[in-house]
């Protein structure tokens, strides 16, 4: 009886072991077929360290601009006055590029840095709060953005905090759809009142180190179009 229960549990473990295995196998084809959608999105969050590549359009971007980014109308600014909630506040940058906040009265923040704004408020401050300690960090950019359309995961308007170029703006928007022709993606960047400048972008040549010169960094009012 001992051997025969040893045999009935040596053949319940090998069946076991080729389920697993057919298993694995079947996960690896999915990937495999789904990895040239997504090559793209993982090599950038490599590059900059992010942990969601797919990103989040239309949504507060804190920490999320570069340290050199100029403040323009209808960005949104988080100020923080130590141990002064009155003073601290959530400000939006009006269309004539200015700010106002007690105390300190209309600020000119457009074309500044957010350390630049806390200099100023801080200077303006001097007058009626001994040694101020200001914060200014940009909560939401709404001045510099670009669009994509067309067959990518999620279409839309994306911020333009930091330097972005068109592969990174591909990964964050979730790459690309089934049927989508990767090979022909335009980039549309407006001229004033004249026919917008148009870009071409072959993902296919740029991931294997050819054409390169067609990963362009992003400006404000781009659009990507993906067929």
């Amino acid at each position: 009886m001992g051997i025969k229960g040893t045999g009935k549990r040596h053949t319940l473990f090998v069946l076991l072991a080729g389920l697993v295995f057919a298993i694995s196998l079947g996960w690896g084809a999915v990937s495999t077929s789904s990895a040239e959608t997504f090559e793209g999105a993982a090599a950038v969050a490599q590059a900059q360290g992010d942990k969601d590549p797919a990103g989040q359009p239309n949504t507060a971007n804190t920490k999320r601009v570069d340290d050199d980014y100029r403040i323009g109308p209808a960005d949104v600014l988080s100020i923080n006055v130590w141990k002064d909630t009155e003073l601290t506040r959530t400000v939006t940058v009006r269309p004539d590029g200015k700010i106002s906040l007690p105390l300190v009265g209309e600020l000119e923040v457009n074309g500044l840095t957010a350390s630049a704004i806390q200099r100023l408020i801080s200077q303006r401050l001097v007058e009626y709060v001994s040694a101020p300690q200001v914060t200014v960090v940009v909560q939401e950019v709404r001045s510099q953005t670009y669009i994509i359309v067309g067959k990518v995961g999620k279409p839309g308007s994306y911020d333009l905090g930091r330097p972005t170029t068109v592969l990174q703006a591909l990964a964050i928007a979730g790459g690309f759809q089934d049927f989508a022709k990767p090979g022909k993606v335009r980039i549309m960047r407006p001229q004033g009142s004249g026919p917008p400048e148009t870009f071409y972008f072959d993902y296919r040549k740029v991931i294997k180190g050819r054409n390169m010169e067609q990963n362009i960094l992003l400006k404000n009012g781009d659009t990507i179009v993906v067929p």
